[in-house]
């Protein structure tokens, strides 16, 4: 059950990915873009957890999550500091 919800919680991010980043396409709205790539890098975050906890158990990838965790907030981080709209 477990690897079902790990598994819909990284298909729902990188789905929010590509509508946000199709609505950049389309709106060229800054907000839209540091989402999107916001919302990938939580995907890759979700798609290690997966691979951490369901393919390989006795390996321990919490440091690499936290980093891409980190690594996915900042384009957000930024766009909601620096960006005037």
């Amino acid at each position: 059950m477990a690897a079902l919800i790990y598994a819909l919680c990284a298909l729902t991010a990188l789905t929010c990915a590509f509508l946000l980043l199709r609505g950049y396409t389309r709106l060229k709205s800054g907000m839209l873009l540091w989402s999107g790539i916001c919302f990938a890098g939580l995907a890759a975050n979700n798609f290690l957890l997966v691979l951490d906890r369901i393919f390989l158990p006795g390996t321990d990838l919490l440091t690499i999550r936290l980093f891409t965790a980190l690594i996915a907030l900042l384009p957000l981080l930024y766009g909601l500091i620096w960006t005037d709209e």
